[in-house]
């Protein structure tokens, strides 16, 4: 029986942490581990899919590695979450802002693997955010606050640990990360 782990990806909002989390769905049927949130869901989101989306009380009946205030909305990962991405396979993936991505590390060990997204150019971003329709409002209070200037910087804590991803380009990323996949023998189902 295979060991389980858990694949974290972390990086700034916009580094694609969530299409990297679908295409190890897509392509190595992987689950993702499905987080919470009190945000609003996005036109496009529905609950379960995304997120959990939650209500201020709602959020707080659940058991959490760890949770975090950002821009004025609660997200947090599940120990239930987890449990069952786990029962359908023994990798399964999250995504999580840096501060999670090291709780991550320290709570379960050597079960995390980490990826760290990053781009080259960090102004490349807020054309991503808008593109994927997040409002300008939001857009300026994340590019403003100390936890997306913090996400930007790989944490010392996972240096030497993490796998780092320039993803400027995303055919250069994915190549990328098949390869780290097959340093896991973790096998490719479909093109």
């Amino acid at each position: 029986m295979l060991p389980q782990r858990l694949f974290v990806i972390t990086g700034a909002t916009g580094t694609g942490k969530t299409t990297v989390s679908q295409y190890l769905t897509e392509y190595y049927q992987i689950p993702r581990v499905i987080t919470h949130t009190t945000r609003p869901p996005r036109s496009n989101e529905q609950n379960g899919g995304a997120y959990y989306f939650e209500t201020q009380n709602s959020f707080f009946t659940k058991h959490y590695i760890e949770y975090v205030k950002y821009a004025d909305y609660y997200y947090g990962s599940s120990r239930e979450a987890i449990t069952a991405a786990w029962t359908k396979c023994p990798y399964a993936s999250i995504v999580l802002d840096t501060k999670g991505a090291v709780t991550y590390v320290e709570t379960l060990g050597t079960q995390v693997i980490p990826l760290f997204l990053t781009v080259k150019q960090p102004a490349a971003l807020i054309a991503r955010l808008t593109k994927r329709g997040d409002q300008q409002e939001m857009i300026t209070q994340r590019v403003a606050s100390a936890e997306y200037k913090r996400d930007l910087a790989i944490p010392p804590q996972l240096l030497g640990q993490a796998q780092v991803i320039v993803n400027d380009d995303w055919s250069a990323a994915k190549r990328q990360l098949d390869q780290i996949m097959q340093d896991y023998g973790i096998e490719k189902n479909a093109d």
